[in-house]
């Protein structure tokens, strides 16, 4: 009887214990990590299929198989003038850049579905969330000693950290992400960009007198920290309020100065994105993937992919150095023949182009899961929900109100039963922090 009443106890602890991971977000989901010969089948269509897209739409660039299933080298063609040195060694960029299939399909299909704004919400979920994390990913301020005077620090950071996500996937319809490349300056496109519900542009990149080339919409723009610790110069290149203003680095106690008294009125946010590896980086590539969290469809614009175009410059200043275009170029083009942007550039002007061989959707999410099984990503191969979350935790405050939303973002609102995912930066499993609704824990209980 004894031994009964033990047992008991023993199952009542373990599943309170239960209960207690999956409210308070301790819980890590494990997948089927099981590749069977259809997950291969659909790896190898996808790379069939890629190197012929690239093979048609890439200008020049060729795509080649690599070690397995996943690699693909892009190559440039000989005749290519590198320009970028590294400014380490000396050296020249190369001419081959080796691109993975997999972590692509699998990156990019976790930000489509994600929130890309830092929140209150995401902070207080983690682990320590205000004392280590909040001082070493956004907290500069020499009076925040470590967040560990957490009031302080949310005082500081509530001018840019919202409760709850602002912004939501699917949100806007036909976006336009708008480089600083000179090439700009070889097409008129301006009416074009315009024409978009969303566009999103970088850093100090002035609209006045270029609006025939760059457009004068500007729903978004994305900061990095040297534009960040100039926001007062950054706020006068448009109409206060206008444009919403993502901060993609570090928040600095200057910063908050500026916002309370230039003032700036526009809203403030700080960009949460998910980690690339060894993929082409810059604002641009974050100001993508900003876009294609809230998007339906992403085209670019003013990104030097043009094997003609040699000059690595600004449309509004002289020559500089940047990342390495060419490697840019290789990965924007791997991009496009996923099916997640649209090229606009002097060589390819038409708004009505066509890019061919693309895959179809089913062989990109067959391929999908395939990639997420080959990298054990956490929920791989699972059809629940929230396999992918290494953290759930509760939402807090009202359910938002979405009935105010296009079509297409209500439906997705409902497919993730209300859930907000996170991307847990610098995860080795690239899992995502979760925060659910009231309805869904009971369910989920019961």
């Amino acid at each position: 009887m004894k031994l009964l009443k033990l047992a008991f106890l023993v199952a009542l602890a373990s599943g309170l214990g239960a209960i207690l991971i999956y409210i308070t977000g301790f819980s890590t989901p494990h997948g089927s990590y099981h590749v069977s010969d259809e997950d291969l089948e659909a790896l190898r269509t996808l790379q069939s299929g890629f190197q012929k897209c690239v093979s048609a739409n890439g200008l020049g660039l060729q795509a080649v198989s690599g070690r397995d299933y996943c690699e693909v080298i892009m190559r440039f063609p000989s005749e290519t003038v590198p320009k970028w040195k590294d400014p380490k060694t000396g050296e020249l960029e190369g001419l081959s850049y080796e691109l993975n299939l997999c972590e692509a399909v699998a990156i990019w299909e976790q930000v489509r579905n994600s929130t890309t704004v830092l929140t209150k919400e995401y902070i207080d979920a983690l682990p320590n969330g205000w004392e280590d994390y909040a001082w070493r990913r956004i907290n500069k301020g020499v009076l925040l000693n470590r967040c560990e005077n957490r009031t302080l620090c949310m005082e500081k950071l509530s001018l840019v950290l919202p409760e709850r996500p602002p912004l939501y996937p699917r949100q806007y319809g036909r976006c336009a992400v708008i480089g600083n490349s000179g090439d700009l300056l070889k097409t008129k496109f301006g009416d074009e960009i315009d024409s978009y519900e969303a566009v999103f542009r970088e850093n100090g990149a002035p609209i006045q007198n270029y609006t025939e080339f760059v457009g004068s919409k500007s729903t978004f723009r994305l900061l990095n920290r040297g534009s960040a610790k100039a926001l007062d110069k950054v706020a006068e290149l448009y109409d206060k309020g206008k444009e919403v203003l993502i901060v993609k680095t570090t928040i600095h106690d200057i910063m908050n100065k500026m916002i309370r008294e230039v003032p700036i009125l526009n809203p403030v946010y700080l960009m949460l994105g998910a980690s690339f590896g060894s993929a082409a980086k810059g604002t641009g590539l974050k100001a993508l993937e900003f876009a294609l969290s809230m998007c339906d469809t992403v085209d670019m614009y003013g990104f030097t992919v043009d094997p003609g175009y040699k000059e690595w410059t600004r449309y509004f200043s002289e020559s500089r150095q940047g990342h390495t275009p060419l490697q840019g170029r290789a990965y924007y083009q791997m991009m496009e023949c996923l099916g997640l942007i649209k090229i606009h550039s002097p060589m390819r002007a038409d708004p009505n182009r066509v890019v061919k061989w693309l895959s179809s959707r089913s062989s990109i999410t067959a391929a999908r899961i395939a990639s997420e099984k080959l990298l054990r990503r956490v929920g791989a191969g699972s059809t629940n929900l929230l396999a992918t979350c290494s953290i759930i935790k509760k939402q807090k405050g009202k359910n938002v109100d979405i009935s105010n939303l296009r079509k297409a973002a209500v439906e997705h609102h409902k497919y993730v039963k209300g859930t907000t995912m996170y991307p847990l930066e610098h995860n080795p499993g690239h899992g995502q922090l979760c925060t659910v609704t009231n309805k869904l824990i009971i369910r989920k209980l019961n």
